[in-house]
């Protein structure tokens, strides 16, 4: 009698990527909540303030491997973080949450596009420019400038994190430069973060923001170290493309905000534009490097 092999159960690549990217959306859309109650700044610094001391718990900092050259892009990416966390929460305050991710996500495009060095490439944010116009269908009136502004500064700090993560990740592998980068995001984030938190915080502010720490960034990265194991880089910078629109769908989802047809168009010329852009930005791989630290969104 023959026995049948066990069949592959294990969730595809492409599964853990975009588990990891509905994690980010969803923290984004429940922070809303928390927002309300401590400010943009307060959340920030509340969730980064969760997640450091997680991932202080899960990995001790790689601080003998430090070199003092890297001691700038460290603390670089730990302030980036935290001003790109404050920007992107206080932009989700004002206007919706498919609008903020579609505006910061104009960052990591251009990047990717300048990156091609092709003057076709150039072509994307153009592109993805020309879907967010329709996303906030300024011919309105109701558009928010103060909320657009703040997703414009956390789309080029956005842009800045890629370059800094991809330096550092360059250096160091798993979670050790997290446990170092992330406590400084937190304390970037307190400078304006414990005034506006002052007076409101609960048990029940602290939980939440514990909660929502798991969902942004812990649950993502764990995620995306997982798909890049089985992933190219450019395979899963392309499906990062697909982001804006679930940012979309959780807005829809959760904050019940509802795009009208000509905002689903502008979703489709972002995600369209961020995975031509993707295809043609491709990094050269690092010699001896064993393990990049994922690009996660910085909104974590």
């Amino acid at each position: 009698m023959t026995t049948r092999a066990p069949s592959n159960t294990a969730v595809p690549p492409w599964g853990l990527a975009v588990a990891a990217m509905l994690s980010i959306q969803l923290g984004s859309a429940l922070s809303v909540d928390l927002i309300a109650t401590v400010g943009p700044a307060g959340t920030a610094w509340l969730r980064l303030s969760a997640g450091a001391l997680i991932f202080l718990a899960l990995a001790r900092p790689p601080l003998r491997s430090v070199r003092r050259a890297d001691v700038p892009a460290l603390l670089g990416l730990g302030i980036t973080t935290g001003l790109v966390t404050i920007g992107f929460l206080a932009a989700i305050e004002r206007i919706p949450l498919g609008t903020a991710v579609a505006i910061e996500f104009l960052g990591p495009l251009t990047v990717a596009a300048v990156r091609a060095h092709s003057p076709r490439a150039l072509a994307w944010p153009g592109l993805a420019l020309t879907g967010v116009v329709l996303l906030t269908e300024p011919w309105h009136g109701a558009i928010d400038p103060v909320g657009v502004g703040f997703a414009g500064l956390a789309a080029v700090g956005w842009g800045v994190y890629i370059m800094l993560t991809q330096r550092i990740g360059d250096r160091f592998t798993g979670i050790g430069a997290l446990s170092i980068t992330v406590p400084v995001a937190a304390a970037t984030a307190a400078v304006i973060g414990i005034p506006q938190a002052a007076g409101h915080i609960t048990p029940g502010v602290l939980a939440a923001a514990a909660g929502l720490a798991l969902l942004l960034p812990v649950l993502p990265f764990a995620l995306e170290m997982l798909a890049l194991r089985r992933m190219t880089p450019t395979a899963f910078g392309t499906l990062m493309a697909l982001e804006p629109a679930l940012g979309v769908l959780l807005g829809l989802l959760v904050l019940h905000q509802q795009p009208s047809a000509v905002q689903l168009a502008g979703i489709l010329l972002v995600v369209l534009a961020g995975a031509a852009a993707q295809r043609d930005g491709r990094r050269p791989r690092v010699t001896g490097h064993t393990g990049p630290l994922p690009a996660l969104d910085p909104i974590g």
